[in-house]
C-alpha cells in the first residue's frame, strides 16, 4: 500500500512540476530586462565618454605607477562592460524574435562572464580617479546582476529540456550495477 502512495506521490509532483511557471524566461522578456538593457548600454556609452575625455585628462595628471594601475583598470572596466554588452544584446535579440535560443547558446561561448575585481590592489585602486571608481564599481554590479539571469536562464533551460535519451549500454549497465549491489 505505501508504494502506491509513494507513485502517486511522485506522480502529483512529476505533475506539479509539468505546471510550474518559470520566472527567469519571463523576467528575461520583461520591462525589467529592458530597463537592464538601457542601464547597461547607458554605462557603456557613459563609460567611453569619460575614458575618451575627462579620463584622459585625469590619467595624464596621475604619477607613473598610478597611471598604469589606471590603464589597467580603464581595460579591465571596457573588458567587462563590452561582455556585459554583448550579452545583454543577445538577449534582446531572443527576446525580439531576431535569433532563436539556440542560435543564441550558439553565440554565447564567445561571452565571459566570469567574475572579474578590480585590477588593482585595493590601496592603489583608491589613488585612481573617482570617476573611475565609480564606473569600475557600477560595472561590477551590473556585471553581478547580468550572470546571475544567465545562470538563472542557463538552470530555466536545462530543467525545462527533456531528459537525454538513455542508451541501452547504460541501462545494461545499471542493470548489472543493481545485480551485484545485492
Amino acid at each position: 500500500m505505501a508504494r502506491s502512495e509513494g507513485s502517486a506521490q511522485n506522480s502529483a509532483l512529476d505533475e506539479s512540476e509539468a505546471n510550474t511557471v518559470l520566472f527567469y524566461p519571463k523576467l528575461a522578456a520583461s520591462a525589467a530586462f529592458k530597463s537592464l538593457f538601457r542601464e547597461g548600454m547607458s554605462l557603456v556609452e557613459d563609460t567611453a565618454a569619460y575614458l575618451d575625455g575627462p579620463g584622459r585628462e585625469e590619467s595624464r595628471n596621475l604619477p607613473r605607477a598610478t597611471a598604469l594601475a589606471y590603464a589597467t583598470e580603464s581595460m579591465r572596466l571596457t573588458t567587462r562592460l563590452m561582455q556585459v554588452a554583448s550579452w545583454l544584446l543577445l538577449q534582446r535579440a531572443v527576446n525580439e524574435g531576431e535569433l532563436t535560443p539556440a542560435q543564441a547558446q550558439s553565440e554565447k561561448h564567445r561571452v565571459r562572464l566570469a567574475e572579474q575585481n578590480v585590477a588593482c590592489p585595493a590601496e592603489m585602486f583608491e589613488q585612481l580617479p573617482e570617476t573611475l571608481r565609480a564606473f569600475s564599481a557600477k560595472s561590477l554590479r551590473l556585471q553581478a546582476r547580468v550572470a546571475h539571469l544567465d545562470r538563472a536562464l542557463a538552470e530555466a533551460e536545462a530543467d525545462a529540456a527533456p531528459p537525454a535519451p538513455r542508451g541501452a549500454v547504460a541501462e545494461q549497465f545499471e542493470r548489472l550495477q543493481a545485480a551485484f549491489a545485492r
